[in-house]
């Protein structure tokens, strides 16, 4: 198993930036897996988007894997680094799937991580600090995502929280709490 991060946090806290400089210092080929759905009509989300691309460097791969993330990663080559941005976006592309199939589909990505030999990093956002959303469906995906992040970080060697622009190592700061399956 190659090493791997995550990296949680706000909307705009600097998660995706703190996630492109670990991957830097990597000193490994890259490869960038964008895990959005495009949406030409949605300027807004365009523009987000393109903020990262022009962050990224030319010699990085991207890889765009709205839902296959498993298969992908199942072929990487162990001397990368692969930069997964971001699990939101991932887990989003599945809320039509019913709850015994998503769970299928996660322990699957978990299988997959723990045997690839890259390094891999991810990116998720934290989305349970707020209220309780009012409609089922940000309720299943605010729950989907938090339990994910949760089992994703007890595999990962480092978990970072980002806020306001500044990057907390979870790993040597926190006491984890006991692995849930």
């Amino acid at each position: 198993m190659g090493k791997v991060i995550l990296i949680t946090g706000p909307a705009r806290s600097g998660k995706s930036e703190w996630a492109e400089n670990l991957a830097l210092q990597s000193n490994k080929s890259v490869v960038y897996v964008a895990t959005a759905l495009l949406d030409p009509t949605d300027q807004e989300w365009q523009n987000r988007i393109q903020q990262h691309q022009q962050r990224r460097p030319s010699t990085w791969v991207t890889q765009e894997v709205p839902t296959a993330l498993s298969a992908m990663l199942a072929n990487v080559k162990p001397d990368t680094c692969v930069l997964v941005d971001s699990l939101g976006t991932w887990v989003a592309n599945f809320l039509e799937k019913e709850d015994i199939d998503w769970e299928k589909t996660v322990q699957s990505f978990l299988d997959t991580v723990e045997l690839v030999a890259a390094d891999l990093i991810f990116v998720a956002e934290e989305t349970g600090w707020g209220v309780i959303p009012a409609y089922p469906i940000g309720r299943k995906f605010r729950d989907r995502l938090g339990n994910l992040v949760r089992k994703l970080a007890n595999i990962s060697q480092a978990v970072y929280l980002v806020t306001a622009g500044h990057a907390l190592n979870l790993t040597i700061l926190g006491t984890p709490l006991e692995k849930r399956s």
